[in-house]
């Protein structure tokens, strides 16, 4: 059975690659990646600061504000660049006191077009049935 690259149910996904000329400089392209990603997101998203953690075993989170965390996942050179809700202790026991939830939705789908815009460059056109999904690149805007 195929899989594709992993990310956090219910999350914004935007979609790119990760090129290397040499498998030896895969480990420094991808710090260059977090780095890049984590500076375009902080200055589009005033809110997010940097927070390292996971989210299950693939799903790196580099940023996080009140409302949401902001990441990245790999599988086999694509990339996917998520933001979703907060899933952890803090945010719920937090939520349980004032409703954070309503207010996090609002604000994902409020960044939502910029999000896509600043982070997609590949469309998934689909999923087939041994979980492996399609791509198309998108046209140079």
């Amino acid at each position: 059975m195929g899989r594709s690259v992993s990310y956090p149910s219910g999350a914004l996904v935007a979609f790119t690659v990760l090129k290397t000329e040499n498998d030896d400089d895969w480990e420094f392209e991808y710090e260059w990646l977090r780095d890049d990603l984590s500076e375009r997101a902080a200055a589009a998203f005033s809110s997010l600061a940097p927070h390292a953690g996971w989210r299950g075993r693939e799903d790196r989170i580099l940023l996080r504000n009140a409302f949401a965390d902001f990441g990245v996942s790999v599988y086999g050179g694509l990339v996917a660049v998520w933001i979703a809700e907060r899933d952890d202790g803090a945010y719920w026991d937090a939520e349980w006191r004032t409703a954070r939830s309503p207010r996090a939705q609002h604000w994902l789908a409020q960044i939502a077009p910029r999000f896509d815009a600043l982070f997609g460059d590949y469309d998934c056109l689909g999923h087939m049935s041994n979980g492996e999904e399609v791509y198309r690149k998108r046209a140079a805007a």
